[in-house]
């Protein structure tokens, strides 16, 4: 083979091993892994909603509870038959709140009561509250959901959606 021609196929061979690799390390990203995510399961929620609301019964408020989904979505609304009417729509709120912001409500309030400039913006999206009594429904890390409820007051709403979380916490692991 002249060495014209050896070249010429050194040349051909280095090109289409460098469109090779190049080809690779573009297909790498597509094969990477799935994530993995938890599903909050309808049953689960009923079971969290049921025990706020009967805890928040147990020390004398009517409330109203809710549980939302990852995407913000209601699994369970509940109204207590004496609490008021915008309890409804607070509940809701709460649990939105603690899922997007994965941490309770309250938090969201003391980071506006505190003039945080990031917590006033967030106030403009819908469906926000500050108010105790919203919780993020955690598996490890992994918000699935959140709880909230309305109507108890003084911080009772919170200890309602607590004892909730901790009747299916063996499930949330």
């Amino acid at each position: 083979m002249p060495a014209s021609a050896f070249r010429l196929a050194l040349k051909s061979a280095t090109g289409f091993v460098f469109v090779a690799s190049v080809a690779i390390a573009i297909a790498a990203p597509a094969s990477a892994q799935l994530i993995v995510r938890h599903s909050l399961p309808v049953e689960t929620a009923k079971t969290m909603a049921n025990v706020a609301q009967q805890t928040c019964d147990e020390l004398g408020h009517s409330v109203s509870v809710h549980v939302v989904d990852a995407a913000g979505d209601t699994l369970v609304a509940y109204r207590g038959q004496d609490s008021g009417v915008h309890t409804f729509v607070n509940s809701f709120r709460k649990a939105y709140s603690a899922m997007t912001f994965r941490r309770p409500s309250s938090t969201f309030g003391e980071r506006l009561r505190d003039g945080q400039t990031g917590a006033q913006l967030q106030l403009m999206l819908p469906d926000m509250a500050g108010q105790q009594g919203g919780f993020p429904i955690r598996v490890g890390e992994e918000v699935i959901g959140g709880i909230g409820a309305s109507g108890a007051g003084m911080g009772a709403d919170s200890i309602c959606v607590q004892a909730g979380i901790d009747a299916v916490a063996d499930q949330l692991r």
